[in-house]
């Protein structure tokens, strides 16, 4: 009878299975985040070089996908890829048209959209080996990297996030998402992009809305991980409230480099665990997308979260009182909101409906509910269960400082 190389992963068992053989892999991901200017000008080569960084001798397959959003405000954009590729036959090729497509929240509503795009990039024959190359915010970049996971298990994405959030947060992590069951992300992959590029010449042209959106992720990383970002954050919030686009390129930098770092160091990349930092204020912030509609956008909402959940942390003393008002005054200086109707609305039982935004974001997590809170500027702590009487507390808290910091801008 053959026997069974004895290794380190293999023991005896007692079972009836006789023995188990455990399997480890290890794979390695390597994805560059360049912040630049100017991509896709006629000779700029970088992103032919980020196409090309393995050296593989060949032309390089690429779609394009384009928020229309994007489009619309920079209307020469798809005329000015058309000429790079054109200038650049001998190391780049267009699989197709650059091709126009719906951004915002509604991209990653409803399964049509992305089995158009599957569609699409089966009919031009791309291969794993070939790319996609995605310009636009964070909704539509999960969109088209979920489409893109799941043909032929995994295209090679580039990432070209067009929004303050999508720079420093969605468009540099490992994960897209898509939005069913009325929930936020419930279907999604983990699919590490082959590269992303922030290019800075996007942001002058963002709405209000998509300018300032992106600063509530930097609070959420600087409030647990680097009180000199937050202080540096308080520091700048009306120049970012101004449109002050040197402040803002250093905020997007930032936060992206801590998301990155969190992402390489904290050991759960794949979120395989129920804790993550990286979500600290945004069970209620994705409660709030849908009780809004998605009217308020995912920064405006994770605001709203960050101030309920620091005013928590305050009342269970892990922030003293002085640096919940400098959050608030810090917030609401910037641009962005701290109170929205659908944070008071309630249940036919009378208990506040962004309630059960905690037993989603529990099953979402998997196991056991697992929140993060700041333990002091810049550090931070886990609970596992949360006061349902500080949470309305909380609500009350907000309304009431809404209210003062709208009468206050009437005078």
């Amino acid at each position: 009878m053959d026997r069974l190389p004895e290794e380190n992963n293999t023991r005896a068992s007692s079972d009836g299975a006789g023995y188990v053989f455990h399997q480890r892999i290890s794979v390695p991901y390597d994805y560059p985040v360049y912040f630049t200017r100017g991509v896709v000008g006629a000779d700029n080569d970088l992103l032919a070089d980020i196409l090309d960084r393995r050296h593989e001798g060949r032309r390089h397959r690429v779609m394009v996908f384009v928020d229309s959003g994007v489009a619309a405000t920079h209307e020469n954009l798809i005329d000015r890829v058309r000429e790079y590729f054109h200038r650049r036959l001998d190391r780049l090729e267009l699989a197709g048209c650059p091709e126009v497509i719906p951004g915002g929240e509604n991209a990653k509503n409803g399964w049509q959209k992305v089995r158009d795009i599957m569609f699409n990039l089966g009919s031009l024959h791309l291969d794993r080996q070939s790319f996609v190359l995605a310009i636009g915010g964070g909704s539509l970049l999960d969109m088209i990297g979920f489409a893109t996971s799941i043909v032929h298990r995994g295209l090679r994405l580039v990432r070209m996030p067009t929004t303050t959030l999508a720079q420093n947060d969605a468009g540099v992590g490992v994960k897209n998402g898509m939005n069913e069951h009325r929930q936020k992300n419930f279907v999604g992959t983990f699919a590490p992009p082959f590269a992303v590029i922030n290019d800075f010449d996007f942001l002058p042209t963002l709405k209000p809305c998509d300018w300032i959106g992106g600063v509530a992720e930097a609070f959420k990383v600087a409030l647990i991980k680097d009180a000199g970002f937050f202080d540096d954050l308080c520091a700048s919030a009306d120049r970012l409230a101004e449109r002050d686009l040197q402040a803002m390129q250093q905020v997007v930098r930032r936060c992206a480099v801590l998301h990155l770092q969190h992402i390489h160091s904290n050991g759960d990349p794949f979120e395989f665990g129920s804790a993550r930092p990286l979500d600290f204020g945004h069970w209620a912030a994705h409660k709030l997308e849908t009780l809004t509609d998605y009217r308020l956008g995912h920064g405006q909402c994770v605001a709203i979260g960050l101030a309920l959940d620091s005013y928590y942390a305050m009342r269970h003393d892990l922030l003293a009182p002085e640096d919940l008002e400098r959050i608030i005054d810090a917030t609401v200086r910037c641009g962005l909101p701290i109170w929205t109707a659908e944070l008071g609305w309630r249940d036919s039982d009378g208990a506040p409906v962004i309630l059960e935004g905690l037993e989603q974001f529990r099953e979402h997590l998997g196991g056991r509910l697992t929140v993060t809170l700041p333990n002091g500027v810049g550090q931070k702590c886990e609970v596992h269960a949360m006061n349902p009487n500080v949470i309305e507390e909380g609500i009350g808290y907000l309304e009431q400082r809404a209210k003062a910091h709208e009468r206050k801008s009437r005078q």
